[in-house]
């Protein structure tokens, strides 16, 4: 290991200490609206597109050239698709898509 490395161990009684010193003004976000929220979302060219039935169905099935990987995804997420029935991965891959393409866009 390089010698510039360094490694810090932090308690769990550290961490519920910093979490009582949150500099985050609760009242101020308690106020806000839905509207507020969702104008701060739209503002915001890093987050993530609302999850909103307009945009699973712009989240198509296409089918280009497919890549086999191995990947590791969390049990309740895998689930959730194969609940929906067979095909499940082309729908992750739509959902995946949808994101990639809102990205480009907004990039």
């Amino acid at each position: 290991m390089p010698n510039d490395v360094r490694i810090t161990k932090v308690s769990l009684s550290d961490l519920k200490a910093r979490d009582r010193k949150s500099k985050t003004d609760w009242a101020e976000v308690d106020a806000l609206t839905d509207e507020d929220i969702e104008r701060a979302v739209a503002d915001d060219l890093d987050a993530a597109p609302i999850l909103d039935e307009a945009w699973f169905k712009s989240a198509k099935l296409t089918m280009p050239a497919k890549k086999l990987i191995s990947l590791r995804l969390d049990a309740d997420v895998v689930d959730y698709f194969k609940g929906g029935g067979s095909r499940y991965q082309s729908r992750m891959n739509a959902v995946l898509r949808a994101f990639m393409e809102h990205s480009r866009k907004t990039g």
